[in-house]
């Protein structure tokens, strides 16, 4: 069973930053791609990025590119979302998600962690 776990969600002002984690447990995901997603209220859970398992092939959406960071921890299984020059448009719950697989769409992950809360007020 794996378990992932995300963390480092608040309330930011516009133009701050928030560093997000995501720990797993249950079994190595080394081989595993690992994403972020968010979910505004009232609107479908879009992709945020994705990186690798070797993390050497990064993917961004449009919408936080120069802005937003991932990387996976030496182990491999952690994996973290730096978010810079925050915009309130940003609001949202994150979500980490992994799959040997994976993509830019959500039904390509099997595993997801709970979410955690990202405010960011103008």
């Amino acid at each position: 069973q794996v378990q992932l776990v995300e963390s480092g969600g608040g309330l930011v002002q516009a133009g701050g930053s928030l560093r997000l984690s995501c720990a797993t447990s249950g079994r190595t995901l080394g081989d595993y791609v690992m994403g972020w997603f968010r979910q505004a209220p009232g609107k479908e859970r879009e992709f945020v990025a994705t990186i690798s398992w070797s993390g050497g092939n990064l993917n961004y959406a449009d919408s936080v590119k120069g802005r937003f960071t991932i990387s996976r921890g030496n182990a491999k299984n952690s994996v973290y979302l730096q978010m810079n020059s925050l915009k309130p448009e940003d609001t949202a719950v994150y979500y980490c998600a992994a799959d040997t697989v994976g993509g830019v769409k959500s039904h390509m992950y099997v595993y997801w962690g709970q979410g955690t809360q990202v405010t960011v007020s103008a």
